[in-house]
């Protein structure tokens, strides 16, 4: 008998949730969608607890949590889906009044601030540590200090709790506008940046469950309204998501959302596997393989 119990899907209430709303607004996806500020990191141990079904995540959070060495049993997840094409540009933040950081290259061996172990946030903390070749030393950074949310890091970086943390530009943005923090720099990932994940529970005997097949139709359909909807998509992103109309208008020229949203390219998680062994957020050897990383039918 086929479960017809609504999808729990955990999700960032960025930006980009918008055609995953669209998607529940106009063409009945019958999910309960929860809200994770914190990012995937908190989406990876939600997956693991039961808490939700899905996850739609940044795409190095993802794999990191299933690369990594002491992940136990079968790892709670695999990739399913590609949520976002184009690649993510992180901000590179310190305090407002921190004159003794000037540059993004005065951040060695300083503090960094991240969401949580295993985040974006603290997976491109080694990506940018890699780029700078500082990776010589045993440790790049002095510490590294999680801080769970948006608002803790931005108050850390102005307290002296962590001397920087990297987070989306366009949610970073804002907060540079209104004087709070002051950008030192960006790094993309390189890699498309979202990912969709679904709980083993849901993959097994090998077939997808039906309601994760029917989360891609509506999706897609939730793409294609945003694609043909743009004033929409800036009046929802500007007066639900807490950005401005120029900010939202800016960030629609950046993005691109896949027309089909079932399936990962292999190449891709291949990339992103061996950037982050080079990076030492994974070692090779040890953890999942990337081709395991991934549902096939």
């Amino acid at each position: 008998m086929t479960d017809k119990t609504p999808l729990r899907i955990g999700f960032v209430p960025e930006h980009f949730s918008t055609p995953l709303h669209f998607a529940q607004k106009h063409y009945g996806l019958d999910a309960t969608l929860i809200p994770f500020p914190s990012g995937t990191g908190h989406m990876v141990t939600a997956i693991r607890a039961g808490e939700i079904d899905v996850g739609i995540g940044l795409t190095e959070g993802w794999i990191a949590g299933l690369g990594k060495e002491e992940v136990e049993g079968d790892g709670g997840y695999r990739l399913v889906g590609t949520y976002v094409e184009t690649p993510l540009c992180w901000a590179i933040s310190t305090g407002a009044n921190r004159p003794d950081i000037k540059s993004v290259s005065s951040l060695a061996g300083r503090k960094i601030g991240v969401s949580r172990i295993g985040s974006g946030s603290y997976v491109m903390g080694f990506v940018l540590a890699d780029q700078q070749k500082w990776l010589s030393t045993a440790s790049p950074y002095a510490d590294t200090v999680v801080l769970h949310t948006f608002e803790k890091l931005r108050e850390a970086v102005n307290n002296g709790d962590a001397d920087f943390f990297m987070w989306e530009h366009f949610t970073s943005k804002k907060f540079y506008d209104a004087g709070e923090i002051r950008r030192l720099g960006e790094i993309y990932t390189p890699w498309s940046s979202w990912k969709i994940v679904a709980s083993t529970k849901l993959t097994q005997g090998g077939a997808l469950d039906a309601r994760v097949k029917d989360l891609f139709g509506k999706l897609d359909q939730g793409v294609k309204h945003f694609n043909e909807n743009q004033e929409e998509a800036v009046e929802y992103i500007s007066t639900h998501l807490g950005y401005t109309e120029p900010d939202a208008r800016e960030w629609l020229g950046t993005v691109k959302f896949p027309t089909h949203t079932e399936g990962v390219e292999p190449q891709v998680v291949a990339e992103c596997v061996a950037i982050l062994r080079k990076a030492g957020v994974l070692k090779k050897g040890k953890g999942m393989e990337p081709g395991a990383m991934t549902f096939t039918s």
